[in-house]
């Protein structure tokens, strides 16, 4: 039994684990891996890809899901009691919560694996998905050069984690004041994509656009990326705000098809929790 809070909480050979697990449930195997089993979901209301791939995951294994909403964890019990009480019925846990000291607690309490579905400071389970689906298309993306686009906070930290763990370049391109501590960063895309293989974006707050005016991702800016690299921004991502329309109908983007994997990582990433 193991948690994942944070990528950095495994190591290059759990990714290694999580990818072969990947291609056995892609290929049919761990039809019924949760055939008994029960996993109970914390999820806001407005989650979409991470919760349908969690619920769908868990079902096509054989498992039950049982699903509140995140703001039941938000309440005046202590959270070791309600993880007292979810270790008699439940086999795992899926939390996705703005506080991940509330994971940090529920992980001290809690004797079944605990999986972070997206905290305000990491998404480790959609930066896994990117990085199996990069493992499709790449040679060996260990070797490459990342570069994040976009503000300190969720996005850019998951992927900083990721370059610590599997030992990839990561570099940033950002606004004044939006630095990522530890990462060299541009304020402008035309130097920073420059002998870069991989160009991922995360959407801007409002408040943010005028500082990134000169970080847009444009198809004339990949086009001065390394030879083959491609864009992978986080979705949603908005054209004309972090990326611009005519690198997304470039043949740069990744496509929507890339996004495909996360069921069945995510469903590695419970196989493996439960291991």
């Amino acid at each position: 039994m193991r948690h994942l809070v944070r990528m950095t909480d495994w190591t290059e050979i759990d990714v290694e684990h999580i990818f072969r697990l990947t291609e056995e449930t892609a290929a049919g195997k761990h039809g019924d891996a949760l055939k008994g089993k029960t996993v109970v979901m914390f999820f806001p209301a407005s989650s979409i890809r991470t919760r349908v791939t969690f619920e769908k995951g868990i079902y096509l294994m054989g498992g039950q899901s049982i699903l509140f909403p995140t703001e039941t964890l938000d309440k005046k019990e202590d959270i070791r009691d309600v993880c007292g009480y979810l270790n008699n019925w439940a086999d795992m846990v899926i939390v996705r919560h703005k506080n991940i000291g509330l994971l940090d607690e529920m992980a001290k309490y809690l004797t079944v694996p605990l999986v972070n579905a997206m905290t305000d400071v990491n998404h480790p389970c959609e930066v896994l998905s990117d990085l199996y689906a990069l493992s499709k298309i790449r040679e060996d993306f260990r070797k490459d050069r990342f570069l994040f686009v976009g503000k300190k906070g969720n996005i850019g930290l998951v992927w900083k984690e990721a370059a610590a763990v599997m030992g990839f370049v990561l570099e940033q391109c950002c606004g004044k004041g939006y630095e990522i501590e530890g990462l060299k960063a541009y304020d402008n895309i035309e130097e920073a994509v420059q002998g870069k293989d991989i160009v991922c974006t995360d959407s801007l707050p409002a408040d943010a656009l005028a500082a990134f005016d000169k970080c847009r991702v444009t198809k004339a800016a990949m086009e001065k990326a390394k030879r083959g690299a491609v864009l992978n921004p986080c979705p949603p991502f908005y054209r004309g705000e972090e990326v611009a329309a005519d690198a997304i109908d470039s043949e740069y983007f990744v496509g929507y098809a890339f996004k495909k994997h996360l069921l069945t990582v995510q469903q590695a990433v419970m196989l493996y929790c439960l291991k």
